[in-house]
């Protein structure tokens, strides 16, 4: 096959340099380099990108520099190796690789962004059904905002979401405006659904409110269940997805060792088959990254 040999080598030898950065005989330069990365990043990353990153760090879930090392490898030569066997020229070869390792920073952000979203709704789900255990001992809505602030169980950023409800309700009187704004900043179901409950009992002076609360819960519940459900679905069509993905991504290699080497080159010489094989990837890829963002967005939303 023409250049393969050329090919072979060059993996080869990058192989070999990353055994050797990996050994850590230039360790200082490797850190370097990361330092550099990093500080780029802290400098231009947008705010949202900075929050969902530094929760996934605290979770314990962020990627480590290796990991993103072998992502870039992976994701890189890949692309790579797609724009060889379609054009046969290490220029569209590498054009491709570095494209699509600039996309690594919009994968890690939809990955953070996914696990940013998941511990969210753990904690709304934590916050629904405490605040409606507490109510059943307080009989006070306030009060058991100040329960389930102190008990530990709430983390940042919905802790302080809770401190400000409270705060609002002692500075107005009234809850009316710490709903509103808990509402506005998380608008699920099972938020809305509760705070118009406690807006009820606390207006109308609902004398058995028991019921009322125990179908709520059962309500959460249900809600909680279809979100899990939801969540492992699209773990599975996840999976399922990449597959698929490498597969149309393999359709034209497939076409070329049916053609036969020779008669591939020929047929490549013309420019609108190039123009065809272009387009193809372009289309493979927005397909690609439309189901990456399908998997990592909205996650935790009813």
């Amino acid at each position: 096959m023409r250049t393969l040999p050329e090919l072979l080598i060059l993996i080869a030898l990058a192989i070999f340099v990353l055994l050797y950065r990996k050994s850590g005989k230039d360790e200082n330069s490797v850190k370097k380099v990361i330092e550099t990365v990093e500080g780029v990043y802290n400098k231009y990353a947008p705010y949202s990108f900075k929050v969902v990153r530094e929760k996934a760090k605290e979770l314990g879930q962020e990627y480590t520099t290796k990991q993103y090392i072998a992502q870039i490898i992976l994701i890189g030569g890949f692309a790579g190796v797609v724009g060889y066997f379609y054009f046969y020229s290490f220029i569209w070869a590498a054009i491709y690789a570095v494209a699509a390792i600039l996309f690594v920073p919009y994968l890690a952000y939809l990955r953070c962004n996914r696990i940013y979203s998941e511990f969210i709704f753990e904690q709304i789900q934590t916050y629904t059904t405490n605040v409606i255990m507490e109510f059943n001992t307080t009989q006070s809505f306030v009060k058991s905002l100040e329960g389930v602030r102190d008990s530990g169980v709430i983390e940042e950023p919905v802790l302080g979401d809770i401190k400000k409800m409270i705060d609002l309700a002692y500075k107005n009187g009234t809850i009316d405006e710490s709903i509103e704004y808990f509402n506005n900043k998380y608008p699920f179901y099972m938020v809305k659904n509760m705070h118009q409950l406690f807006l009820q009992i606390t207006k109308e002076g609902a004398r058995d409110t028991g019921e009322s609360l125990e179908n709520m819960s059962l309500d959460i519940d249900a809600l909680v269940e279809g979100v899990y459900r939801d969540q492992m679905d699209r773990k599975n069509f996840h999976k399922r997805f990449l597959t698929f993905s490498m597969v149309l991504f393999s359709l034209v290699i497939v076409v070329e060792f049916l053609l036969g080497e020779d008669n591939y080159l020929e047929l490549i010489e013309t420019w609108y088959v190039q123009l065809i094989l272009h387009a193809i990837i372009l289309i493979n890829v927005y397909f690609l990254i439309t189901g990456e963002k399908y998997y990592n967005e909205d996650v935790g939303g009813e």
